[in-house]
């Protein structure tokens, strides 16, 4: 989850000025970048058990150690609670991009890379490849390892820790009045999730809708979630279903980027109507939890009364709407488990493919623009139990799969982008073709393994799967 804004302390004056600062995010295509994002439980060696915040073994503890590689620290409350490093990667390897990568946690301590934004996947997996090799450095020296899941596989809710940072008290406060399964979310998933450009508006509108349209097959592509507290839960993505009770006033499909007028005035208006979570002011959080931004901007905020928002107010505001595509200065690809290595530099590679591309933009908008509302939302509700199993039309999930990867690897292919050995963007598709072949999910391999050579323990998983 984000932190704090950096955006300017500069105040709303109007809509308009929200209108504007979403649009402000449009590049030109030269420009276009690639932002990777992705998540892992922590545990330790010996017992499996996640690690606090505190103590020498400890979350804190790792962070100080990843300084070491040029990381500077992110302090709340005089507590270490991120990094930040200009670049992203190694110091040894050159990127094509520009912008800053940070690592920050998750409410239970999961480990988040935000990276920096990049031209390439080469980039951003070797980015990817950076950062676990300096996590697994120092976590080593700790006694810890890191799994990448969509779902803690093991540990129950209270067994999770929490770390000290002032939004997530609140939300944790806030969460039980809204969905049985927040917390859940909070403290025992993690996902990985790509942050693309757009062009201007009806470029951001159509790469929304295409998205918007295809996430339950990034889903099922992704979904590694099989387990809750050491036995099979009847899910592929157990992480995927969270979300469907959590908080309905802000996650879901947004039926209503599908209608006509659909734009940057219209996603106001659905942020506008979201709860609010805090007020963020002097290092401060301020409790607003479901209170309205709308009052906000009349100066009208109950637990801020007389003040108005600032453009930092509205950017952090826009972080606390969760739904399956978001849109910022750029849109966030957000359906995804979280998993190994490969799969990390996979995700990217799947949505550049597509949104990057306008031969295969235009495919996919065809594979996707008769779909009725009642159909995405089949497929969007059926896919975290059923995975590539869900029935659609004469067939299921799984052959809109294969169309969704043939149209991604050929725009990959058409980018051009290659590496050192001459290799384009479409070699870290394989793992997704693989699954797409056997017609297996990755939930469904790490299944065959329990019941077969794991013999009914979730265990060894934190092993044979730790980065």
């Amino acid at each position: 989850m984000s932190g704090p804004s950096h955006v300017t302390a500069a105040p709303i004056e109007s809509r308009q000025a929200l209108v504007d600062y979403l649009a402000s995010g449009a590049r030109a295509r030269q420009h276009w970048r690639i932002g990777t994002e992705h998540e892992k439980f922590g545990f330790d060696l010996n017992t499996l058990r996640p690690p606090p915040w505190d103590g020498d073994r400890g979350i804190r503890a790792l962070l100080e150690g990843l300084t070491r590689f040029g990381w500077q620290r992110v302090e709340e409350g005089g507590r270490l609670i991120a990094l930040t490093r200009d670049g992203g990667l190694c110091a040894d390897d050159t990127p094509t991009g520009a912008g800053q990568a940070s690592v920050t946690l998750e409410p239970a301590g999961q480990l988040e890379l935000s990276g920096a934004q990049l031209s390439t996947i080469h980039d951003t997996c070797c980015e990817t490849a950076c950062h676990l090799k300096e996590v697994r450095q120092v976590a080593g020296e700790l006694g810890l390892g890191f799994l990448g899941m969509g779902f803690q596989p093991k540990w129950r809710r209270d067994d999770m820790p929490w770390m000290p940072k002032g939004r997530y008290q609140i939300m944790r406060d806030y969460m039980p009045k809204r969905g049985d399964l927040g917390l859940d979310m909070m403290t025992r998933t993690c996902t990985v999730q790509v942050n693309l450009d757009v062009a201007d508006e009806a470029d951001m509108v159509k790469k929304f809708r295409v998205s918007l349209a295809l996430q339950p097959i990034a889903t099922a592509l992704f979904a590694d979630s099989p387990f809750t507290e050491g036995r099979p839960n009847g899910f592929k993505s157990y992480r995927s279903h969270i979300w469907t009770d959590t908080d309905p006033d802000r996650t879901g499909m947004l039926d209503f980027v599908f209608a006509d007028g659909f734009g940057y005035e219209r996603y106001v208006d659905y942020l506008l109507d979201v709860p609010m979570y805090f007020v963020y002011r002097d290092g401060h959080y301020i409790d607003a939890s479901g209170q309205s931004f709308r009052d906000f901007m009349d100066g009208k905020l109950p637990a801020y009364p007389g003040h108005k928002p600032r453009l930092a107010d509205w950017a952090d505001h826009m972080t606390t709407a969760f739904p399956e595509v978001r849109l910022k200065k750029y849109l966030e690809m957000r359906g995804a488990d979280g998993g190994p290595w490969n799969r990390l530099c996979a995700l990217p590679a799947f949505w550049v493919g597509i949104l990057y591309d306008d031969a295969a933009l235009d495919a996919a908008w065809d594979l996707v623009k008769d779909f009725t509302m009642t159909q995405r939302h089949g497929l969007r509700d059926g896919v975290p139990r059923l995975g590539f199993d869900v029935p659609f039309r004469n067939g299921t999930l799984l052959d809109l799969a294969r169309q969704a990867l043939q149209i991604s690897v050929a725009g990959l292919q058409r980018r051009a982008r290659k590496n050192r050995y001459g290799a384009d963007e479409s070699i870290f598709l394989e793992p997704l073709f693989e699954f797409v072949d056997a017609g297996q999910t990755p939930a469904d391999r790490k299944l065959e393994l329990f019941h077969g050579p794991w013999q009914g323990s979730v265990d060894p998983l934190f092993r044979e799967f730790a980065y």
